[in-house]
């Protein structure tokens, strides 16, 4: 194993504890991206970013893209942010988000990295999926990568924007990477969309089979 994978490897192994410990973790979807990728999710808490580094492959090294705002506003949050998570800081409003975008994710791609953005821009509050903004496709597009649709369902449950931790299950639907030259932001928001779907539908089967 190379040096530069070991951080990769061992928060992997961290968050899949961490999941198991918190309901358990399903993933579902074969990964078919090769090289760098762009991931593209719906988010609706901070629990999505641990399911994603559990369930993403540790070989694709992934990194999130997270809000600045937040994550560096406070020295803890920073600490687990670059520690735990891997966040690329994000500027998400004001002159020149973009640029911040790609001066944040372009070397990471260019390094063969899988870099994971949320087009929602912010946590949804009732588990709906919001409108996706285009910062993702034109990354995808400027760096000459794939994007890739995925889905989670279940964090909701455990750790809600505002409110209290709670174990429930969780799944991950890992969909097929798109050429984001021909897809728009509301086909890939469609994508995303019919994936969650599977993906809470798969939830309520293993909740019924365990009532």
């Amino acid at each position: 194993m190379t040096a530069n994978r070991m951080p990769s490897v061992l928060r992997h192994g961290l968050w899949r504890t961490v999941c198991a410990a918190s309901g358990g973790l399903t993933v579902s979807g074969r990964w078919r991206a090769t090289g760098a990728c762009v991931v593209v999710a719906n988010h609706s808490s901070h629990a999505d970013s641990a399911v994603l580094l559990a369930a993403l492959p540790p070989a694709t090294r992934p990194v999130i893209g997270a809000a600045a705002d937040y994550w560096f506003a406070v020295p803890t949050r920073r600490a687990v942010a670059t520690s735990l998570i891997g966040v690329l800081p994000v500027r998400r409003s004001g002159d020149g988000t973009y640029a911040a975008l790609l001066a944040a994710a372009g070397p990471a791609l260019k390094a063969g990295r899988t870099v994971v953005i949320y087009p929602e821009g912010t946590r949804s509050t009732d588990d709906t999926i919001g409108e996706f903004r285009s910062g993702a496709l034109r990354l995808a597009c400027d760096c000459g990568v794939p994007i890739l649709p995925v889905a989670i369902a279940g964090t909701a449950d455990v750790l809600p924007k505002n409110g209290r931790y709670s174990p429930a299950p969780m799944r991950v639907q890992i969909g097929a990477p798109l050429d984001p030259h021909t897809t728009s932001a509301p086909q890939l928001r469609a994508h995303v969309l019919a994936l969650r779907e599977d993906a809470g539908a798969e939830l309520v089967d293993r909740y019924a089979l365990a009532s």
